[in-house]
């Protein structure tokens, strides 16, 4: 029997900061394993970040490209195969490749850039895989069109990194709990409000509780989008239409965040063996009609997210067909996104 033949998928990667860089890591650390198991060798031929690209149309040296972002520098600044100003959306239209990572910072505003890169690289036939959530926001039915999702045969679109990082909702939702109809939908799915929801628990200030958020990398300098309930409510409209195959869009989604949770709202919860979650929630209101939100919410001990850890993320499925499932995961941060990326690259190109 002749051995498998490697396969050697081009790829290009936009967004070199806390999800790129660290994707670049993995892969230089398990690209034997990638070749061992899978015949798969993964060839970075263009990269973009904030200062411009670098495009090597034989491959670039990963080892090279870490060592000038931990440098601090772009990589526009590599010698010969620098690309100074070039933007992530030329360097897709430019470049020929059979995939695209995309890891530019995410906007719920308009979802650029990487709307526009994501749309141009399948409309040039390369299989996208997103960790930036905005473009699935704000032009998840558009994407869905141009990419496998709704027709066979076109690129595919991959995102399980953008909700929930290395916990697996999307490829539990679609795949494993195919057929079902679904019921109610709860997730714990921010990092950042989780925490400091906990510590607030433990009796810390909101104020205390952030700085150490902060300290440990969980929490930006502007906690905004975490705190108020937005990065939650972005990864619940992801599940909503890819999930539920609901069109659902943010002026569907009642937000409130948790700035206004109290000590004794806190106690109480604490008191009956459970915990205040900063809750998204679907709830399936018959035919196809659903109820969105995303807001402070006491459980007690009877649920399945009350002993939730304070670095957990968790979320509850429930589906005629298939129960209630539970899932909770250690957060990772961005290296667990990174991990995702990757694993919607193995599904894209499979053993």
């Amino acid at each position: 029997m002749n051995p498998r033949a490697v396969r050697t998928v081009r790829f290009l990667l936009t967004g070199l900061g806390n999800v790129g860089v660290p994707l670049l890591e993995i892969l230089q650390s398990r690209a034997s394993l990638l070749m061992e198991r899978y015949r798969l060798e993964l060839l970075p031929v263009g990269l973009a970040d904030s200062g411009g690209a670098a495009v090597a149309p034989h491959g670039l040296d990963i080892g090279e490209v870490l060592a000038v972002k931990r440098a601090r520098h772009s990589v526009a600044s590599l010698p010969v195969v620098g690309r100074p100003g070039m933007s992530g959306r030329q360097l897709v239209r430019d470049v020929k490749a059979d995939l695209l990572l995309e890891a530019t910072p995410t906007s719920f505003k308009d979802g650029q850039p990487g709307l526009d890169i994501t749309r141009d690289a399948l409309m040039r036939g390369m299989a996208a895989v997103l960790a930036s959530k905005g473009p699935l926001v704000l032009g998840f039915q558009e994407l869905a069109s141009l990419s496998d999702l709704e027709s066979p045969g076109r690129p595919p679109l991959r995102f399980s990194a953008a909700v929930g990082g290395a916990m697996p909702l999307v490829n539990v939702g679609r795949r494993d709990l195919a057929l079902g109809k679904p019921g109610r939908f709860e997730g714990v799915l921010n990092s950042t409000s989780h925490l400091l929801l906990n510590r607030m628990a433990e009796g810390k200030s909101y104020e205390a509780a952030l700085a150490e958020a902060q300290a440990l990398g969980i929490a930006e300098t502007d906690p905004t989008l975490d705190v108020d309930g937005w990065d939650t409510t972005g990864k619940l409209i992801i599940l909503a239409n890819a999930v539920m195959r609901v069109p659902t869009t943010l002026k569907d989604v009642s937000v409130t965040g948790m700035r206004g949770v109290t000590r004794a709202e806190l106690d109480a919860a604490k008191a009956k063996g459970g915990q205040v979650l900063l809750l998204a929630r679907g709830e399936p209101l018959g035919g196809e009609r659903w109820e969105w939100s995303v807001r402070p919410t006491a459980v007690d001990a009877s649920h399945p997210l009350a002993r939730l850890g304070a670095t957990e993320l968790g979320a509850v499925f429930r589906s005629d067909l298939h129960g209630v499932h539970t899932l909770i995961t250690g957060e990772q941060g961005s290296r667990g996104t990174s991990a995702a990326m990757l694993r919607d690259v193995l599904e894209i190109f499979p053993d």
